[in-house]
């Protein structure tokens, strides 16, 4: 296995942890935009107080993969920062105001109406975030990039498999964050967002399904790879069998064993999508080794990540056992 081969892998890893921490903070902000019912104000106190500790160090993942891709692949950099200008920058300036608004908000007055702006602007952001990371996400997927690239196309984004990919990411944001907050949650609250879980979880099928159909015409590599290759079946069977755990698991309120089911649904959704691109970065003209910086940047790249690896997995540890109870990765439910 290459440098190259090491350094696609730290991505996607990085994008699937992403997904699982980061992801459930913008899937927190949806739920509170989509608060309702007599405890409306319970279900955003708890978002607010289960993302306040942890939100900013999420984001670690997400710069992670940025520094990788300019370090070590800068022409693939290069080819997705130009393409992509637009969906990137509204990414970025969504993520933005939605830290902003976080922030703010908790610091006004309760139920000023500054405070209710505040929160708009936090729950609209974190609502239309995924929808572009999603977009840009099928962008690089549906191989119509070297027309965006090249000036001639510069909406290729706004497409429907792209779009498609959006809303998939969105629910599938929503759908962790009303399960990590259903095992936040007691009495209720719980079954507040248990049910919730319930419905994202229907919305994800219905987005995949959606997005497996159209990628048969606008991504015919990666459809290619879900459907061809010697790993497509065992892994369609996997994630369709933690899908149905997790919702088994809901319906029977054993909400930390849903948890992992979900964990460990959505990190497979998004290896799925790495493994079926595989080997490129940009369909269908930058590969891994095509896009690689000199083997030497890349090695050095690799240690780097190693010694910090040692500092930043007990740190984020430490942190979540800080903030989120004793045992916050555990799977059986116990009394507190």
């Amino acid at each position: 296995m290459t440098p190259a081969d090491l350094l696609g892998g730290v991505v996607l890893a990085a994008l699937i942890l992403y997904a699982l921490l980061g992801g459930a903070d913008f899937g927190g902000g949806i739920w509170d935009l989509l608060a309702s019912g007599p405890r409306k104000a319970e279900q955003r106190a708890l978002v607010e107080r289960a993302i306040g500790p942890i939100w900013e160090a999420n984001h670690v993942w997400l710069i992670l993969v940025v520094v990788v891709l300019f370090t070590a692949f800068p022409a693939a950099f290069s080819a997705i920062c130009i393409a992509l200008f637009v969906p990137l920058v509204l990414l970025l300036l969504g993520i933005v105001l939605r830290g902003a608004a976080f922030t703010f908000r908790a610091y006004e007055r309760p139920g000023d109406r500054a405070q209710a702006r505040w929160g708009l602007v936090f729950s609209a952001s974190s609502t239309l975030g995924p929808v572009f990371l999603g977009t840009v996400v099928g962008a690089l997927a549906s191989g119509r990039l070297r027309v965006a690239a090249q000036g001639a196309e510069p909406w290729v984004w706004v497409a429907p498999f792209p779009l498609a990919t959006g809303l998939l990411a969105a629910s599938l944001f929503a759908f962790l964050a009303a399960t990590y907050l259903a095992v936040e949650a007691e009495g209720a609250l719980r079954d507040d967002f248990r049910r919730r879980a319930v419905a994202a979880g229907a919305a994800v099928f219905l987005c995949a399904a959606l997005s497996g159909a159209l990628s048969a015409r606008e991504a015919p590599i990666v459809f290619e790879g879900l459907a061809r290759r010697a790993w497509s079946l065992p892994f369609h069977v996997a994630t369709g069998a933690a899908a149905v755990l997790a919702f088994a698991l809901l319906l029977a309120r054993r909400v930390r064993a849903a948890r992992g089911a979900a964990v460990v649904q959505v990190a497979l959704v998004v290896a799925g999508w790495g493994a079926s691109q595989y080997p490129y970065l940009v369909v269908p003209d930058v590969t891994l080794a095509g896009a690689s910086a000199p083997r030497a940047t890349q090695v050095a790249l690799l240690v780097a990540l190693a010694a910090g690896a040692v500092l930043l997995f007990p740190a984020l540890y430490v942190l979540f056992r800080v903030f989120k109870g004793e045992r916050p990765f555990s799977v059986v439910d116990r009394g507190r």
